[in-house]
C-alpha cells in the first residue's frame, strides 16, 4: 500500500460540508488527475473538487 501511494501522489478530493474530505481518485501525474477533475466538475458542478498534493514522506 505505501509503495502504491507513493507512485500516486496526486488526489481529488471531495469537500464536504461538515469539513470532511473525501479521496474520489489518485493519480500519478498533475496533468491526468486536473483533466479528471475538469470531467468530475462538468458532470457534478456542485461538489467541491479539488486537486491536492499528498506525498509520502519515508522516515
Amino acid at each position: 500500500m505505501l509503495q502504491e501511494k507513493r507512485l500516486k501522489p496526486w488526489t481529488i478530493v471531495r469537500s464536504l460540508p461538515n469539513v470532511e474530505k473525501v479521496v474520489v481518485g489518485e493519480f500519478r501525474s498533475w496533468s491526468d488527475a486536473d483533466g479528471h477533475l475538469k470531467i468530475l466538475k462538468r458532470m457534478v458542478p456542485a461538489d467541491r473538487l479539488s486537486v491536492v498534493f499528498d506525498p509520502v514522506v519515508q522516515a
